[in-house]
C-alpha cells in the first residue's frame, strides 16, 4: 500500500489549487470595476478588494486543510469567518504524484510558515482599472499599456522551514492577456528545493547581457546609483516582486536589483523558493540570506539582490554607499 504524500506536498498542492482561486477572484473584482481601494501608508501603498478577499481565501482555506501551520498574511483583516464561496478544498494531483525531497519528507505542520502576498502589484492592478473604467479609454491605444500592467500581478504563498524558504506557488492571474477576447486567463508557478520549479519555460539570459529588473514606483537616489553600478545593457522598471522573479527565470533579465528597504517576507518567501529551486539566489544588498521563521520583523530592510547565475558578480558590484545605508540585519 502506496504511503501517503508528505505534509510539505499537501501543503504545496493545496496552494497550488488556492493560488489559481485567487486568480479567479482577482479577475472578477477588475471586471466588476468596483476596486474599493484605501490607502494603506500612502498613495503607493494601497489595498483593493482583491487584496482582503483573496487574503480571506487562502488564510482560511489553508488554515481549514492544515491547521497546525503559521499563516502570514499582508492585509491586517478583522478575525472573521470567511464566506463559502471564498473557501478552496482542492489540492493539485500531480503534485501529490510527485516524491518530496528526503530532506523535508517528515515535517510536521506546525513546523512550517507560510508567508501570504494576497496580491502583488496592487499600483499597477489600480492603474489599469483606472484606464479600463476611464470615460476617455480608447481601447486599441490603451490596450497595450494596460497588458504590461496586468503582467505585474502575482497573487503569492511562499512556505518556509526553518527559517528558509523551501516552497513556493506564484499565480499570474492576467497571463495570456494580450491575446485577447475568449484567451485562457493566468497561470501557476510552483517550486520545491531539492526538486525544482515547474509551470514555466527555464530560461537564461544571452551570455555577456547584463539586464537589470528594478522597481517601477518606489525608486531613490540608492536605487538608482545601485542600478548603474552593475553597468547593465539595459534596465526593465516593472511592479511587483514575483513578476520581477519570473522575469529572472525566463530569461528577461538577469539581475533584480532593489537597494531599499519597502519589501516585505511575503514579497520574497514564494519568489525565493522557486529561484533558489532552479539554482539561482535571493540575498540583500550584503549577499546574507533573509530568514522568514514566524517571528521575524516582516521588513526586508537591507534591500533585494536577486540573480539567476553570476550572484557574485552582482554582489561586488553594489556601491559602498549603498551598503552604508542599508545595515543588514
Amino acid at each position: 500500500m502506496a504511503s501517503s504524500p508528505a505534509v510539505l506536498m499537501r501543503l504545496v498542492a493545496s496552494a497550488y489549487t488556492v493560488a489559481e482561486k485567487a486568480g479567479t477572484i482577482v479577475r472578477k473584482v477588475l471586471q466588476s470595476g468596483e476596486l474599493g481601494i484605501v490607502e494603506k501608508t500612502g498613495a503607493n501603498d494601497l489595498q483593493t478588494l482583491a487584496d482582503r478577499l483573496v487574503q480571506k481565501s487562502i488564510c482560511a482555506s489553508l488554515s481549514k486543510s492544515f491547521p497546525k501551520v503559521t499563516i502570514i498574511g499582508e492585509e491586517e483583516l478583522p478575525a472573521e469567518d470567511a464566506e463559502e464561496e471564498l473557501l478552496e478544498n482542492g489540492h493539485s494531483s500531480l503534485i501529490l504524484q510527485k516524491s518530496c525531497p528526503d530532506q523535508y519528507a517528515s515535517l510536521k505542520e506546525e513546523e512550517l510558515v507560510v508567508w501570504v502576498d494576497p496580491l502583488d502589484g496592487t499600483k499597477e492592478y489600480t492603474e489599469a482599472a483606472r484606464v479600463l473604467y476611464s470615460p476617455v479609454y480608447i481601447q486599441k491605444a490603451e490596450q497595450p499599456y494596460i497588458n504590461r500592467l496586468l503582467d505585474h500581478v502575482t497573487v503569492l504563498i511562499g512556505i518556509a522551514y526553518g527559517g528558509t524558504a523551501i516552497a513556493g506557488v506564484i499565480n499570474q492571474p492576467f497571463y495570456n492577456y494580450q491575446m485577447g477576447a475568449g484567451a485562457s486567463l493566468g497561470r501557476t508557478l510552483w517550486g520545491v528545493l531539492g526538486l525544482g520549479a515547474f509551470g514555466f519555460q527555464l530560461q537564461e539570459v544571452p551570455d555577456g547581457k547584463r539586464i537589470v529588473t528594478t522597481t517601477r514606483s518606489h525608486s531613490n537616489k540608492l536605487v538608482i546609483d545601485a542600478v548603474q553600478a552593475m553597468e547593465p545593457h539595459d534596465v526593465i522598471r516593472v511592479g511587483g516582486a514575483g513578476n520581477k522573479i519570473i522575469q529572472l527565470v525566463e530569461g528577461k533579465a538577469s539581475a533584480y536589483v532593489f537597494a531599499s528597504p519597502g519589501c516585505k517576507k511575503w514579497d520574497t518567501c514564494a519568489p525565493e523558493a522557486i529561484l533558489h529551486a532552479v539554482g539561482g539566489k535571493l540575498t540583500d544588498m550584503h549577499g546574507n540570506a533573509y530568514r522568514y521563521d514566524a517571528n521575524v520583523k516582516h521588513m526586508n530592510s537591507a534591500g533585494v539582490l536577486a540573480t539567476l547565475r553570476n550572484h557574485e558578480y552582482y554582489l561586488s558590484r553594489v556601491p559602498q554607499v549603498v551598503l552604508q545605508a542599508l545595515p543588514s540585519d
